[in-house]
């Protein structure tokens, strides 16, 4: 089976021999089949085979993520780096998050963390209302934000401790605008999908560009996951000086 449990729902990328052997799984109670991946906005394309709808909330590390399978994407593949990022924000930082989707970083960070505020930004309304219902249903009305938009055009200067930049497509699209946000002596975490040969060459040299002379200390590379043959998600993080 090449699937995935979220909620209650169980995700299939190919179609089951035995659905009912599916449903004795511990805690599925609905079954779709994932179809391709659409648009900067990675909408799914989704096959309801058991169940009336796609909507769920979905466990981990404490927290509760409400989503749509049909609408949102769900990548099982982070989950270590999600439990990373809350364990290295010291208490009172001010973190921006500007790729948030339904609060995938800023709701961990804001359960297992001490910041003074996070400025969650998302771009996807769909995507947005399930933010602003997870920052309720982890009652962190008090220290997340949303901001529904582009983080590009979002007037932070200056403000995060902390940049997530959590996202991988055209992410050094975006690095002009992290550099913009981050305080001096802030920290970026860049993610980016970079061919084997370059994984721990390209995304430091990218940051060390759009620093534009800026002093930039290289703090940790890590590979997240495989994303695609030869090619990998990896994140860097780097101290903007």
């Amino acid at each position: 089976m090449r699937g995935k449990v979220i909620g209650d729902i169980l995700v299939l990328k190919n179609e089951p021999d035995n659905v009912d052997e599916l449903l004795k799984l511990p805690e599925v109670k609905r079954i779709v089949k994932l179809g391709r991946i659409n648009g900067s906005k990675r909408e799914p394309e989704v096959e309801i085979l058991v169940g009336d709808d796609t909507e769920t909330i979905h466990r981990e590390n404490h927290c509760f993520f409400k989503l749509d399978v049909a609408k949102i994407m769900w990548s099982k593949g982070n989950t270590t780096e999600r439990q990373r990022i809350p364990k290295i924000v010291k208490n009172g930082e001010t973190v921006v998050d500007m790729f948030a989707g339904i609060g995938y970083f800023s709701i961990p960070i804001a359960v297992h963390s001490n910041p003074e505020k996070i400025y969650s930004i998302e771009i996807n309304p769909i995507s947005y209302g399930y933010l602003k219902d997870n920052i309720t249903l982890n009652k962190a009305e008090d220290i997340i934000k949303p901001i529904l938009g582009d983080c590009r055009k979002v007037a932070l200067k200056e403000v995060a401790d902390r940049v997530l930049m959590g996202y991988i497509g055209n992410t050094h699209e975006f690095l002009d605008a992290a550099m913009q946000i981050v305080k001096p002596g802030g920290i970026i975490h860049y993610h980016e999908s970079v061919p084997d040969l370059l994984k721990f060459k390209r995304p430091p040299q990218r940051i060390i560009d759009a620093a534009e002379g800026r002093g930039v200390e290289i703090l940790k590379k890590r590979v997240i996951k495989k994303y695609s043959p030869g090619v990998y998600h990896v994140v860097v993080d780097a101290k903007i000086n």
